[in-house]
């Protein structure tokens, strides 16, 4: 994105999905053959959690184990708690309103991951941005819940991990889960602006950006320290010995010193990886990239992931405008996208997809037979909910299916409701702010896709 173009829905929240209208609107994956009328969906979303309305809320969280209890992040700041989803009222948990301050653009409270024994120790984990008199910082924090009152955080308890400087208000971030494997995993954008201005997409001796992070917060015996950077707080996370990128001494084919390196990378290359989620039965990860000019992006991300930007947008080489196309090192390789979409305004593309890629999570609920195993995701801009095929680990070809639409757009976030098996969405745009249900449509048969097959490991 470039910041004189950002316009479109998110003009007062300005997330990392804002798009100018003259250069983002419909698209589609193929580009190919005439418009034709949009047919029925399948599927329509309906107001969740009795109608409540939040302020710009950009998540959908719940504790580990818990089923009854949900909580909304709103980008303001705040940390709403719904203690029975039955009986849906909204109290305020945590208020970091006074720490975030600046709202610009795509700047607030972002993403909440709690850690998996919390039912002992009370910690969650915060990402979020923090602006004070000395510039605008991303932030990785972790809260305590209060020892009396399980529906009110301590804001006291704040212990930062990593807070860094960001001279961009776009491409922050990010989301928080935990994997598996226990360990923390973290998306950061390129620091913003356009076209990679900073330079800092193909770099692992430098910052925190372009990439997911994975960090040890438990500390455990083995785990190493994290070489010294002026963001990293001392002693509060380790890195995992088997981080891709611990002791490397090369990188993209030119050489790095290991005593720089940001052994918290996992993968890199990335440009503006809003959401990802963690798939329960196979544990990939699934991650929309969000494009600039042409192309947004499906990946499947793995341990040392290189997905290309700026060198590639999606599976395209990337090129600014006036200028020739950036050539990657000889001999360095990047990983290819599971799935693309590109945008309106490439020649030639007539289907109506969108431009603004929100990753969201595959489908492991009975409430939804029919897209069970499905990996489902929509655009901000366009509104379009897809379904893409099962990735049956064969490389075998994927294909998306579209099976709603938000009319107006504004999705930001995806969430399987623990209590249910319901999806959820997080819907920002101005005329929302609502927690929304994707049901089947009224005329839609039980089963309006094909049930999909087991995803392999």
């Amino acid at each position: 994105m470039r910041l004189p173009r950002l316009v479109l829905v998110l003009v007062a929240l300005l997330l990392p999905v804002l798009r100018l209208a003259a250069q983002r609107g419909p698209n589609g994956p193929s580009g190919t053959g005439p418009a034709q009328p949009t047919p029925p969906m399948p599927y329509v979303t309906t107001r969740a959690l009795g109608g409540l309305r939040f302020d710009q809320p950009l998540g959908i969280v719940s504790a580990p184990g818990e089923t009854n209890r949900l909580f909304i992040l709103e980008k303001t700041g705040r940390m709403q708690v719904i203690a029975d989803v039955t009986k849906p009222e909204k109290k305020v948990f945590l208020d970091l309103t006074a720490e975030i301050g600046n709202l610009d653009v795509e700047r607030g409270l972002l993403s909440v991951a709690f850690h998996p024994d919390y039912k002992k120790n009370h910690y969650f984990y915060v990402w979020l941005t923090a602006t004070n008199a000395t510039g605008s910082f991303d932030r990785l924090s972790r809260f305590t819940t209060s020892a009396t009152d399980p529906d009110q955080a301590d804001p006291k308890s704040e212990q930062i991990l990593i807070s860094q400087i960001d001279r961009a208000p776009n491409h922050n971030g990010g989301e928080l889960h935990f994997g598996p494997d226990g360990y923390l995993y973290l998306t950061i954008g390129d620091e913003g602006g356009g076209n990679d201005q900073f330079h800092n997409s193909q770099l692992i001796d430098h910052n925190f950006f372009s990439c997911m992070l994975r960090i040890d917060v438990d500390q455990r015996p083995g785990s190493l320290k994290p070489n010294p950077n002026p963001a990293v707080q001392p002693d509060t996370y380790t890195v995992p010995p088997d981080n891709p990128f611990v002791g490397a001494t090369t990188f993209d084919s030119l050489p790095v010193d290991p005593a720089k390196v940001r052994t918290e990378f996992w993968a890199v290359g990335l440009r503006n990886a809003w959401r990802y989620s963690f798939d329960p039965m196979t544990g990939l990860i699934w991650l929309g990239d969000v494009g600039q000019d042409r192309v947004e992006e499906v990946d499947i991300i793995k341990k040392g992931g290189n997905y290309g930007w700026n060198y590639r947008e999606g599976n395209e080489a990337f090129q600014v405008r006036g200028q020739t196309v950036r050539l990657p090192p000889t001999g360095v390789t990047f990983d290819e996208p599971l799935f693309t979409y590109r945008h309106p305004n490439v020649p030639g593309v007539t289907a109506d997809s969108g431009n603004c890629i929100t990753g969201g999570l595959v489908y492991r609920g009975d409430a939804l037979p029919a897209l069970k195993g499905r990996y489902l995701f929509t655009d901000y801009v366009s509104g379009w909910i897809w379904a893409l095929s099962p990735v049956d680990g064969k490389g075998g070809k994927v294909t998306g299916e579209k099976i709603a639409r938000e009319k107006g757009g504004g999705i930001v976030a995806f969430y399987q409701d623990p209590r249910t098996g319901d999806l959820l969405v997080a819907n920002i745009a101005p005329n929302s702010g609502y927690i929304e249900r994707l049901v089947p449509a009224p005329a839609a048969a039980p089963n309006a896709l094909p049930p999909a097959a087991p995803a392999a490991k």
